[in-house]
């Protein structure tokens, strides 16, 4: 089992990992040695809360296919094990970027003083294109 978040816990159950030949630089390694994974998790089969499935199916991530299955490929490393730890890695910091709660938003006004040392900042600035002009004697 993978901890998340303390709250949060996937089982390995819940994906499954392929290792593929890893394309690329690595000589003849590359052609005998499959060190690359594969890590698939389906959305809609995982233990999260509904309102985490949700947000993570409405994701704009290209890892995500329209069925719900997250793809990701590790091949940034030379070892499995590697590999391996760096997919899952990848997919908790996915999981944990939706699961994160967004402060509503309340609007605000500018003060007195910021418009007026904007507007006094715009009229330096005028004043001091009018007077790259040209000269009238």
């Amino acid at each position: 089992m993978n901890q998340i978040i303390k709250q949060l816990v996937i089982p390995e159950s819940e994906y499954e990992l392929s290792a593929i030949r890893s394309a690329g630089n690595g000589g003849q390694n590359v052609n005998k040695v499959a060190t690359a994974i594969h890590l698939r998790y389906n959305i809609n089969d995982c233990s999260l809360a509904e309102k985490y499935k949700y947000r993570l199916l409405h994701l704009q991530d290209s890892r995500i296919t329209k069925d719900g299955v997250i793809i990701i490929k590790a091949q940034s490393y030379r070892t499995q094990e590697l590999n391996k730890d760096d997919a899952i890695g990848r997919l908790k910091a996915l999981i944990a970027s939706v699961m994160v709660e967004q402060k509503p938003r309340r609007a605000t006004r500018p003060s007195l003083n910021a418009k007026k040392k904007r507007v006094d900042s715009k009229k330096r600035t005028g004043t001091k294109k009018v007077l790259r002009g040209k000269i009238d004697f």
